[in-house]
């Protein structure tokens, strides 16, 4: 294995905001080790309850991550002999249950199944993304393809700048298909028939593209991208992790299941939510602002503003300043 490039994560700690920097070296690659640092940041951000939002931005002007490094992709792929879709299949399916068993590792980093297992990992670290109760925001201060595109994907809001910039899933003209979600998350942005068209084309969107089509949130100028996610991140932050947490579950989980389950996913979260600390005091501060003043405190547009700009409805005592 002859693959060498080097990646790392610079995290800045503005307090309950990450800014973290991707830096994948003079050509601003996503390889195997900002998978790994990635993973082990989002295993800390879980773990500490007073980070509410982390926010991605690139290192090199003008890109967020280019994409996967091709040579840790080209390398792993010849280290397999070839099969068809069906050994394709068996082998993410053992990849699967040997990543859960950590303890194999030394074992399977020496056969042709570890660059499945690297691929599974990366999987299974943009799935906490999605699970967890803090905020991801991509600062997209520049291009982002294939893999660089996917990461952006797996955030939950994306700030774009405006320019000559651009960003998608070209891994068709390599003759490859996306592996990191593209064909599911953007297909979950943007619709099947849209995501199907620029997928098979490989043409990126340009920003006001990419706005339009909802593939990213706001376009902003190059200079602003960074303080808008950070805003953002605030924002959406502020609302109680453990709801965020569950609203995240509920769309990303359960709204690509059928609507039944859908709704099960939903109930699930809904009675472990109404039973948390910060869901039963908050509802018990809004029946007791309801009492006092005879009206539903979110029909009261100061009220319902202050609740939005602080992520919380807020009760008699908080809305007296006690």
């Amino acid at each position: 294995m002859t693959y060498t490039t080097k990646g790392h994560l610079e995290v800045e700690d503005r307090g309950e905001v990450l800014i973290v920097r991707v830096d994948g070296g003079p050509h601003s690659l996503f390889g195997i080790d900002i998978a790994n640092q990635l993973e082990e940041l989002v295993d800390r951000v879980d773990r500490d309850p007073g980070i509410r939002a982390v926010v991605f931005t690139g290192t090199r002007p003008g890109r967020f991550v280019s994409h996967a490094d091709v040579r840790w992709l080209q390398e792993e792929g010849a280290a397999v002999p070839p099969f068809g879709r069906r050994g394709a299949s068996a082998i993410a399916r053992v990849a699967r249950g040997a990543d859960r068993a950590r303890a194999l590792e030394p074992v399977m980093r020496k056969t042709p199944l570890w660059g499945a297992v690297q691929l599974d990992r990366l999987h299974a670290t943009f799935l906490r993304m999605n699970a967890s109760g803090v905020i991801f925001v991509a600062a997209l201060n520049g291009s982002a393809l294939g893999l660089g595109a996917e990461f952006a994907w797996a955030c939950d809001l994306r700030v774009m700048a405006d320019g000559d910039f651009f960003i998608g899933q070209p891994e068709v003209l390599l003759g490859i298909n996306p592996g990191g979600g593209g064909t599911q998350r953007l297909t979950r942005l943007i619709g099947t028939h849209r995501s199907l068209v620029a997928i098979l084309e490989g043409k990126p969107f340009t920003p006001a593209q990419a706005l339009a089509n909802g593939a990213v949130d706001e376009v902003v100028a190059p200079g602003d991208v960074v303080t808008r996610a950070a805003e953002l991140a605030e924002y959406f932050g502020a609302r109680p992790r453990e709801a965020v947490a569950a609203v995240k579950r509920s769309v990303y989980f359960g709204g690509s299941m059928s609507l039944s389950e859908g709704l099960h996913v939903e109930r699930t979260e809904f009675l472990g939510t109404d039973q948390s600390d910060d869901g039963q005091q908050l509802m018990l501060d809004y029946l007791e602002s309801t009492d006092s003043t005879g009206e539903l405190p979110l029909y009261n547009p100061d009220i319902y503003k202050q609740a939005l700009e602080s992520g919380r409805v807020p009760g008699t005592r908080s809305t007296n300043g006690q």
